[in-house]
């Protein structure tokens, strides 16, 4: 299991660069990395951002 930051925008910052540059999805990371995918989608949610399939980020 990989350590993410705990600060949200550090953790959105992160996230969607891996989306960005490594990842097809958000379920690819999260098994990839071994890391919950709820955990990211609940702190996130806390600065109103959400996961967009479509875009394959979180907006």
């Amino acid at each position: 299991m990989i350590s993410l930051p705990n600060d949200p925008m550090i953790l959105l910052s992160v996230i969607n660069m891996k989306l960005r540059d490594s990842y097809s999805g958000l379920d690819e990371l999260c098994e990839d990395m071994e890391v919950d995918r709820e955990m990211i989608e609940k702190i996130l949610e806390q600065i109103d951002y959400r996961y967009d399939e479509e875009t394959n980020q979180f907006i």
